[in-house]
């Protein structure tokens, strides 16, 4: 209960308690405090809820008009000797101590007229903070603020009074190339903005006279030590989160599924953490296993959006950003567990290697994990023979259907978490690699046909034919100009020729647990299968539009992620030598492959030089933030 003339807090402001009316209190409280051409205060009476205001003073005080007025110039000092007998105890030092129980540490004896100035006296200082969570309460708590926090306001405070001082120092410093690390940082956060290409526009680099582009502003922030030259910005610059997906899938649903006999074999490189493919031959059908995330992601989820804006799995030589969430490989990869649901495409095939028949089965699989180096050497077995011979037919049976096999210098890079170390070395293509890529072609093949025979809206991937040259040079020179031939691709709801393949229709599936134009033929196919709902064709070719082009963004990421870690290894191997082989002439210059880094340079004035010739460069004149780097012949 609030005694008639107590002092309380009401909004924050003081007021006075003039009396009850029933549940009611009575309060008066100043609401202009006057001006210097005389006019009077003007005081407000109100009638509010208990809940509504804060006692400051239980004693009843003289008048609202004393308390406002009280000063005193020695209060400051009694606060601080309160404050330094508080934290000379270590167990009290910060804890929160009552309003009442501070003014009698303050002064033995206090008027209720003089609290109102203490309990301001002790906001607007600096040794003790309000406990505004308590005062929303309805209690008045003060906490001692450490040495720390103390400096740190201090430090604050001059650094308002003093900005334009400190910020024509920091730009002095800049320009210099000279900051005061670690502390200058935070003044080149708009600078890393405009090297992310999350802003066009840094006054930081107006005022230091820099040309406001990413590329100078990775300059900059090499140049003061804000960032390493491993800094990989390329990622961000495409809008990608360099985060995984994070919500899990749950386990997957109980469902009738037939159980495929025999064994399938998941072959992937050595160092492969999510395989989803698995394949076999059981003397009439073959069999393409794939994972099936799609039986617990349904269209249009959370986790179905994430992937969609994803579009596909990152892949960096620092390691991958997933589409789907880590979790889920020990439940839906292959071969993880040997025991595996699968989406299973069983696929009868023609004499000449063409599909006759697929069919599409929910199903249990037994996998068994395989390198391509080890299915190589195990290529005449009677479980893998089959399949080889297989992937053989059907490299004749696209080859004269007009496919395109190109075949370019690959690396294997990958970049130590810790050292930030760059390694490089040749992508050793085994015989397994080929076979392996003909069954997920005719696993996209089958599945094509599968949705066309039963008119589902499906993802299609076409390609035009290209314009090759009548006669080509042989060599790496022969490949780089049918590279240069051919168009890109077309996904979309229409079926149509991937001349490249050698393929009347084609659908990519054999991935979904990285690529989201598989995750939504599976959802498709499962949801076929189920008697459910279809993804209609407009709202198809949106989701397959909407993930294509997060896919290419994600693309070309990679592909500068990659350069610049290329460039990075030259930098931590400045003696570095290697063959260049020269694949085609432009303006004056030489176009050169140097088939160990996978990487096309340019030679100026050797354009005479012989298609295939090889030379032997060095590096030199790196440029990371431009991704320019001139080669010398040796």
């Amino acid at each position: 209960m609030f005694n008639k003339n107590a002092l309380v807090l009401y909004k924050k402001f003081l007021a006075i308690v003039t009396g009850l009316d029933g549940d009611k209190i009575c309060i008066q409280f100043m609401t202009n405090g006057g001006t210097p051409g005389g006019k009077k205060p003007t005081y407000a009476d109100l009638k509010v809820r208990e809940k509504d205001i804060i006692l400051l003073s239980s004693e009843p005080a003289s008048s609202l008009q004393e308390a406002l007025s009280y000063t005193d110039q020695n209060i400051s000092s009694q606060i601080q000797e309160a404050y330094e007998l508080l934290i000379s105890d270590e167990s009290t030092a910060t804890a929160p101590i009552s309003f009442s129980e501070l003014q009698e540490i303050i002064r033995s004896s206090i008027k209720p007229t003089e609290s109102w100035f203490i309990y301001n006296t002790l906001q607007e200082g600096l040794l003790f903070t309000l406990d505004e969570k308590e005062l929303a309460n309805g209690k008045i708590q003060f906490i001692p603020r450490t040495n720390e926090q103390i400096e740190a306001i201090k430090q604050k405070q001059y650094e308002k009074e003093h900005e334009q001082e400190i910020h024509d120092a920091f730009i002095k410093r800049l320009k210099e190339r000279k900051l005061n690390l670690p502390d200058d940082a935070r003044f080149m956060n708009e600078v890393e903005n405009v090297a992310l290409c999350k802003t066009e526009k840094s006054k930081v680099m107006q005022e230091a006279g820099v040309t406001q582009t990413p590329e100078k502003a990775h300059q900059l922030l090499l140049e003061t030590g804000i960032w390493d030259i491993t800094k990989n910005p390329y990622p961000t610059r495409y809008g990608l989160s360099m985060n995984s997906a994070q919500e899990g899938l749950g386990l997957p649903p109980e469902e009738e599924r037939v159980e495929v006999p025999g064994y399938a074999y998941a072959i992937d490189n050595e160092w492969s953490t999510d395989p989803d493919d698995a394949v076999a031959f059981d003397g009439k059908y073959l069999w393409v296993h794939i994972a099936d995330p799609a039986s617990f992601v349904k269209p249009d989820s959370s986790i179905d959006k994430v992937a969609r804006n994803k579009g596909t799995t990152l892949y960096l030589p620092e390691g991958a950003v997933r589409m789907l969430s880590e979790t889920c490989f020990e439940e839906y990869a292959l071969g993880i567990k040997e025991h595996s649901r699968a989406l299973s495409f069983r696929i009868l095939l023609n004499e000449d290697n063409s599909v006759q028949e697929c069919e599409v089965l929910k199903t249990f699989v037994n996998v068994k994990r395989l390198t391509y180096k080890d299915a190589t050497e195990q290529k005449d077995s009677p479980e893998l023979a089959p399949l080889f011979e297989i992937a053989r037919k059907n490299i004749e049976r696209r080859n004269k259907s007009g496919a395109t096999n190109i075949d370019l210098p690959e690396i294997h890079m990958r970049v130590d978490p810790e050292t930030k170390k760059v390694e490089i070395g040749p992508l050793i293509r085994y015989e397994a690699d080929s076979m392996v890529c003909e069954m997920m072609l005719l696993a996209g093949e089958g599945a094509a046909r599968f949705a066309m025979n039963h008119n589902i809206p499906f993802p299609y991937v076409s390609q035009e034919a290209p314009e090759l040259p009548k006669e080509n040079v042989p060599g790496l020179a022969g490949q780089f100009k049918l590279l240069r031939c051919m168009h890109k691709r077309s996904v979309g709801i229409t079926p149509g020729m991937h001349h490249g393949l050698g393929l009347a229709t084609y659908s990519q599936v054999t991935s979904p647990l990285r690529r989201y134009s598989d995750l939504i033929a599976h959802q498709q196919l499962r949801a076929y299968l189920s008697g459910e709902k279809l993804i209609d064709k407009d709202t198809m070719l949106e989701r397959i539009s909407q993930g294509d082009a997060a896919s290419v963004a994600a693309r070309k990421a990679s592909r500068y992620s990659e350069t610049h870690w290329k460039l990075i290894y030259l930098l931590q191997n400045r003696q570095w030598q290697g063959t260049a082989v020269c694949i085609d002439h432009k303006d004056g210059e030489a176009l050169m492959m140097i088939p160990s880094l996978a990487m096309q340079m340019s030679l100026p004035g050797y354009d005479s030089l012989e298609l295939n010739a090889e030379l032997t460069v060095k590096a030199t004149d790196i440029d990371i933030t431009t991704q320019k780097c001139k080669f010398e012949v040796i």
